[in-house]
């Protein structure tokens, strides 16, 4: 049951909750945590964590995708960011790196400049297959306006996830100008798990279910470097979005006569807490940006941003600062040096699950939760 709230006379709106504003609270059971299990299946593809690192050029690169990868985590590539818009993009980012602090205009407009580079189709099969060589789990992402022009050349390069991943992604996109790409044939016609998103509510996460998705990104992505509150106005809080689109799944669970569609977390999941947090609200993983960034391989070298920083029209990102804790071993795995929740993100994890009282991740989504008052 919810209640609305009077907005004055003419509106009323539903109040929702975002991930600082709820706990966990610990059951009359505890377990030892070396007996919990983090570990998270999608389609035939197994991690030992629940980790997605974000389709960011400040986050993952195909050296850190590997890195994930042999980690327990998947890595999921841009293929329209600076890997597969320039054949060496090292001095790019070290451009990008050393931008000013203290005139936004202008680094935007740089970054504008920067990614005004075509992406190249046999870059993308260059990056995949570096990815692939290696031996772990390959996944790229596109946006849905990118989806039709590329998707090809991403299937011929053997990718094991594609993600459709955009700041909003409907299943009912209307155009008058351009055809709008139709995910729930594309999706039938594809041969690998295809994860869609962001949505922040039940109705559009029910509709991303029905195309077909394996999986559906909740939120909007690039919490620590994302605008869209300021810029166009809209925000979902992220616990009561997982909660929605939990909900989503339970429903197109019996609609569908027992497909289960995952749901992933996607923004505002900056530190061990709020990914435990996620979790426990219905998200079966969580996708890292900022919690990746900080470590000490990523590409962004201490920096953060993503595709709306540097959107050619509407810009909706910064270039954030996030430092760096250490190398991408202590931030996953630790043993961790920091009291914030920027490392050990594992460890934090199976702690939790241990004081909650709960064995498995799928257990661990019935755990009680309060509003902090």
């Amino acid at each position: 049951m919810s209640y609305d709230i009077e907005i004055g006379r003419s509106k009323r709106a539903r109040r929702t909750y975002s991930l600082d504003e709820i706990a966990l609270v610990p059951s009359r059971r505890t377990r030892d945590p070396q007996d919990v299990s983090t570990d998270w299946q999608i389609d035939a593809f197994r991690f030992s964590i629940p980790f997605l690192g974000a389709p960011m050029d400040s986050v993952t690169s195909p050296a850190t995708a590997i890195a994930l990868g042999r980690a327990g985590g998947l890595g999921v590539l841009d293929l329209e960011g600076l890997w597969t818009r320039y054949e060496d993009p090292q001095p790019v980012l070290d451009e990008i790196a050393g931008l000013s602090v203290d005139d936004a205009p202008a680094t935007t407009r740089r970054m504008q400049e920067l990614y005004e580079a075509p992406v190249r189709p046999e870059l993308i099969t260059a990056r995949l297959a570096q990815i692939r060589d290696a031996g772990v789990i390959v996944a790229g992402s596109l946006t849905p306006q990118r989806t039709a022009e590329h998707y090809r050349a991403v299937l011929d390069a053997g990718v094991d996830v594609f993600v459709i991943r955009g700041t909003t992604v409907s299943a009912e996109h209307v155009s008058r100008t351009q055809e709008p790409l139709d995910l729930k044939k594309f999706i039938y016609d594809l041969d690998v798990p295809v994860i869609v998103g962001g949505a922040a509510g039940y109705t559009p996460a029910l509709h991303l279910m029905r195309t077909g998705a394996a999986g559906v990104l909740v939120g909007f992505g690039g919490g620590a470097s994302l605008r869209t509150q300021t810029t166009l106005g809209i925000h979902a809080a992220m616990a009561s979005a997982i909660s929605d689109v939990a909900a989503a799944r339970r429903d197109y669970l019996d609609e569908s006569g027992g497909r289960y569609v995952h749901v992933i977390a996607d923004g505002g999941v900056g530190v061990s807490g709020d990914i435990v947090k996620a979790l426990a609200m219905g998200a079966d993983a969580v996708m890292l940006g900022t919690a990746l960034a900080r470590a000490e391989e990523s590409p962004g070298q201490g920096w953060h941003w993503g595709a709306e920083a540097h959107h050619g029209d509407l810009p909706r990102g910064l270039r954030t600062r996030v430092g760096t804790v250490g190398p991408l071993q202590e931030v996953l795995h630790g043993p961790s040096r920091h009291v914030d929740g920027t490392s050990n993100l594992v460890g934090a994890l199976r702690r939790s699950m241990a004081t909650t009282g709960y064995l498995e991740l799928k257990e661990f989504q019935r755990a009680e939760v309060v509003i902090r008052g």
